[in-house]
């Protein structure tokens, strides 16, 4: 039986391919050996010295898999299983690294090597990116699966939105399959070898940042898997830069972007019982940016994550060696340096304070007031990616976003679907307005009776998804009688809405040409009522006959959305509820996390006053006030919040993992495990100032603040544990 994560005590983890090394030890709960060469077994024996859980990572859609493309697994050479695009090109991760049809020959394949994993004491696998771009499905391998789930011949995906579309469920429907299959054989294969349970989570992007990439993904169709024990969050710079549009203005908003992601994969899990991890990532796969770049991007999307309490378990990072022991351009590009060792020490702190982080709940804090906003988000967004973009010759041809690929020749019209704009439309004119809104995953409506009863207005377009199942309508229909708000937006231009799917394949008078006429008429409504506000039942249901998408082309389409999330209040006679701020801002315990929102009317610095720790700084500085301009994050530690709950001495924050902390009458002790190679900071409460202070038997650095009664200690990490003394 499975023990849950407070008993397993698997707050934090990382990945890592590389065999062990000190100067990326993380001395996180877990690893997650990544990738199922021969030498696996080397390497996890090697994390197992050095004290970890083991976890397994391969990729479930790509990997080194030459053994089995070119028929030395099976005698059969499966390279007709390589997604492939309309025109005969592989879509390639690398060379020959393609990405994969999910056939169940490549499910059996990689079941063979998992269980070597299972062999060598993995505890729980991690099958990762599930990804099937919208741009392929012209394989023999897809053709053949096609006749089979369909049950009549394959159709190029670009001849038209219904083909696309089915396409599309159909990717996602395989590496449902895949990934069930995968997930029961092995847990029998434990159970009837070892007799023990092996979990399985699959770290995936986000719902958002698929759809935008034009990537087909299982995501909710995951959550009634019953072998799935749950998610990474696969969220960071990379995804998160991705531009973009507001007001007209098409650009980075890192922040913003995370915030969404990790948004909607929280609500991906919320009431499940399933684990979710959330990914930081120090740097990106992209190496051309430098460290300055990093680590402010990096900042944004911790605070981001911080932002959303539901989940308290992390990755603290993927593929650590390439952070600690990797060189990326210096700030004027002559060259390339290593991490500078303020920076990484910053990372340490980071990473230890989110391991404490399930020692905290949600207090109320600076956007409680507008709470309970939900903008509805289907998998089937992920359905409507297959736009064929013209390329400078004139001819048809695919075009692969993944976010790091420049657009250009693009129309306007093709860019804005690119940039995915009728979402965005929706959802950045809140955030920026400091309304702390939730995406809501539409699918899970059906999943879990009274998904949606937490809140009070949801905005919902059928322009970038449509609704899978007749049933969701009947369950909205319900909330909004009982009081809640539905703003809808849509102006029926999208061309998705012909696609065969339940509301258009009736015949006789139940058809119905475009989804919404069925949710109106489930909220008693005429199929196409006037564009305004209907009251239904205790609730009601304002109609915007407009595209969303332009929405995003001005200020006053960003102005229109906050006004339709005002008056939706105001009808449920909550007209004080309502109050946009320039920042998003939550308290945690001790630890007050906090983003200045930029592109606003203000554009003022907001100054936060008390006594704090500032943890993104490496000497922990104490501050009796912060300031931040509009853009900027903080993670602070109230000193007042922890003062009446920690004893004296005792550990406020360190960059490194404390144990055996000790107590006498002369003075305090502990042991500090951290990274080689990096200078640790430790600021510890304290009765007064310490006599003297050793690390490792030899005198230590160290600050005393008489204000906050705190003294601040730097000394070398040492994974093994370095022992610090404090004498009175």
């Amino acid at each position: 039986m499975n023990t849950n994560a407070d008993e397993r005590q698997e707050w934090t983890g990382f990945q890592e391919s590389r065999p062990y090394g000190p100067k990326y030890d993380l001395r996180t709960d877990f690893v997650m050996v990544y990738g199922i060469s021969k030498d696996l077994p080397a390497r996890i024996e090697g994390w197992k010295k050095a004290g970890y859980t083991i976890h397994l990572m391969t990729g479930v859609s790509w990997g080194e898999y030459q053994d089995y493309l070119y028929g030395r697994f099976d005698g059969r050479n499966h390279w007709d299983e390589a997604q492939t695009d309309r025109s005969g090109k592989h879509l390639l991760h690398g060379k020959d690294v393609p990405y994969m049809v999910p056939t169940i020959s490549f499910a059996e394949y990689l079941a063979s090597h998992i269980k070597r994993a299972i062999d060598c004491g993995a505890e729980a696998i991690h099958l990762e990116e599930p990804e099937f771009w919208a741009a392929s499905g012209y394989s023999d391998a897809f053709k053949r699966e096609w006749l089979n789930y369909y049950g009549e011949e394959w159709i190029p995906p670009h001849s038209s939105p219904d083909a696309q579309y089915r396409a599309s469920k159909l990717k996602a429907a395989m590496y449902y399959r895949a990934l069930d299959r995968l997930c029961s054989q092995m847990k029998e294969y434990s159970l009837v070898t070892y007799g023990r349970t092996v979990r399985f989570y699959v770290p995936t992007h986000s719902l958002i940042n698929y759809t935008q990439w034009r990537i087909i993904s299982p995501e909710a169709l995951l959550v009634s898997m019953p072998g799935c024990d749950g998610f990474i969050a696969q969220i960071w710079t990379g995804t998160a830069r991705t531009p973009n549009v507001y007001k007209g203005l098409r650009r980075e908003r890192t922040f913003e972007t995370a915030y969404l992601e990790y948004g909607i994969m929280q609500e991906l899990t919320r009431g499940t019982g399933r684990e979710m991890w959330f990914l930081h990532d120090p740097i990106e796969d992209n190496p051309g940016y430098s460290w300055s770049d990093y680590r402010k991007n990096y900042c944004s999307t911790v605070v981001a994550s911080l932002l959303h309490p539901e989940v308290k378990q992390y990755e603290v990072c993927p593929w650590p060696r390439r952070v600690f022991e990797g060189s990326y351009p210096t700030e004027n590009g002559q060259g390339k340096e290593t991490i500078p060792g303020d920076y990484a020490t910053v990372l340490l702190t980071v990473m230890y304070v989110l391991r404490d982080m399930h020692n905290h709940e949600e207090e109320d804090g600076g956007n409680s007031y507008t709470s309970g906003i939900g903008l509805c988000l289907s998998n089937s967004a992920m359905y409507q990616r297959g736009d064929v973009v013209p390329d400078e010759s004139g001819h048809g041809e695919t075009f692969k976003y993944d976010g790091t690929t420049a657009a250009d020749g693009l129309s306007a019209e093709q860019q804005e679907l690119l940039d995915w704009s009728a979402f965005y439309g929706l959802a950045l004119p809140l955030v920026k307005g400091g309304i702390p809104l939730r995406p809501v995953q539409l699918d899970n409506i059906m999943t879990f009776p009274g998904y949606i009863d937490g809140y009070r207005v949801l905005l919902l377009s059928y322009e970038f998804m449509k609704p899978e199942h007749p049933g969701i309508h009947q369950a909205i229909g319900q909330w909004v009688r009982e009081g809640g708000v539905l703003i809808y937006v849509g102006d029926g231009s999208d061309p998705f809405h012909s696609v065969r799917e339940w509301w258009n394949r009736a015949k006789g008078r139940r058809a119905y040409e475009r989804p919404e006429e069925h949710l109106f008429e489930s909220l008693g409504l005429s199929r196409n009522p006037e564009e305004g506000e209907h009251k239904v039942g205790s609730g009601a249901v304002l109609i915007h006959r407009v595209n969303p998408a332009v929405l995003s082309r001005t200020d006053s389409g960003a102005k229109q959305v906050r006004s339709n999330v005002r008056r939706a209040l105001e009808i449920r006679g909550e007209q004080g509820e309502y109050r946009e701020i320039d920042l998003l801002q939550m308290k945690r315990g001790p630890y007050l996390i906090t983003h200045v929102l930029d592109e606003t009317e203000s554009q003022k610095p907001v100054v936060l006053q008390g006594l704090f720790l500032d943890l993104f700084e490496a000497d922990l500085p104490v501050r009796h006030s912060v300031e931040l301009k509009p853009g900027e994050d903080s993670l602070l530690y109230d000193l007042n919040k922890s003062n009446e709950k920690l004893r004296v001495p005792g550990i406020l924050v360190s960059s490194s993992r404390i144990r055996e902390e000790q107590l006498d009458e002369t003075g305090f002790s502990f042991v500090s495990e951290s990274p080689s190679d990096v200078n640790v900071s430790t600021r510890v409460r304290v009765p007064g100032e310490p006599r003297i202070v050793t690390a490792g038997g030899t005198a230590a650095e160290f600050h005393y603040d008489s204000i906050s009664g705190t003294v601040l200690i730097r000394y070398p990490g040492a994974p093994k544990g370095i022992t610090v003394n404090l004498q009175w």
